[in-house]
């Protein structure tokens, strides 16, 4: 009888702790879509409706706050400038993280513990406390360049924001890529060496397809933090090349004073929408890929 009532106090245990961890659950989730849901019901909304009961459901689909958003305060070209400075860093993170994480993980060189220990430092620099040294050392080599040319380069630059993002995301790409990496076994290295390939060959034929999850998810992840970035945008963009998160700034300083409220939440659901797509396509991807290849180091 002891047992089976130890046993019966267990399942009871069990249960009340599963139905603890649903209801937190539960509260977490509707913390997080109501103000979703809220922000998407208010895009909508004409400005009468907005002086009234927050939370009533709009009379009519206001779909002209999205036109007047994408037009009139320039959301378009904000979008424009946010997928073209998130691409070319996206592009050049990968060309520059993917052979050095294989060289630093499969290969055995003078200076090879400096170069993981100098990544690994990387990791604990957040890229929102340099930003300052960088502003500085841009306009530096813009007053350098007007003096000896006349015009300026570093500075309002998407080209240079794209480099600097993929700069400042290297040392957690190489660490997650390089890890995966590690884990995979040699003798398929070995194999494409009978063959006749050689190190660049194998890399490209064999291993950086081998590494595909862990590459999936370092552009997910790094997209993610590309396309949300602030700071960094804010500072070294002063002109008219805004991102979308710099420009959703004036869209909403411009929209208050104006009492246009539903252009600025329209502003607000152009952000963030690509986001909410793209992760939930592929969040089963970005779960799995930050497990592989994190444990071992």
């Amino acid at each position: 009888m002891n047992v089976e009532q130890e046993k019966t106090s267990q399942k009871k245990a069990q249960r009340w702790y599963k139905l603890f961890v649903y209801l937190v659950l539960i509260l977490l989730a509707i913390v997080i879509v109501v103000p979703i849901a809220w922000v998407f019901m208010a895009s909508v909304k004409s400005n009468a409706e907005f002086y009234g009961n927050p939370w009533t459901l709009p009379k009519h689909f206001e779909w002209s706050n999205f036109v007047s958003a994408w037009t009139t305060a320039g959301m378009g070209r904000y979008l424009g400038n946010s997928v073209f400075v998130t691409v070319v860093a996206l592009l050049l993170l990968i060309v520059i993280a993917l052979p050095a994480s294989y060289v630093l993980a499969r290969f055995r060189f003078v200076g090879q513990r400096f170069w993981n220990a100098y990544f690994m430092i990387g990791l604990f620099i957040n890229a929102n406390y340099i930003v300052v040294p960088i502003f500085l050392m841009l306009l530096g080599g813009d007053q350098f360049l007007q003096q000896v040319m006349g015009q300026t380069f570093f500075l309002n630059n998407l080209w240079m924001l794209a480099l600097i993002y993929a700069a400042t995301a290297l040392p957690f790409t190489i660490y997650l890529l390089a890890n995966y990496f590690r884990t995979l076994p040699a003798s398929f290295e070995e194999a494409a060496y009978i063959d006749g390939a050689g190190y660049l060959k194998t890399f490209i034929k064999v291993m950086a397809p081998m590494a595909r999850p862990s590459i999936i998810t370092v552009i997910l992840f790094n997209f993610l933090s590309f396309w949300n970035e602030y700071i960094m945008a804010l500072t070294l963009i002063p002109g008219e090349n805004k991102t979308l998160p710099v420009g959703l700034l004036n869209l909403s300083a411009a929209q208050k004073s104006a009492q246009n409220y539903g252009q600025l939440y329209a502003g607000l659901v152009i952000v963030m929408l690509p986001t909410l797509i793209l992760y939930i396509l592929v969040q089963k991807q970005l779960t799995k890929g930050m497990t592989v290849g994190g444990v071992k180091g």
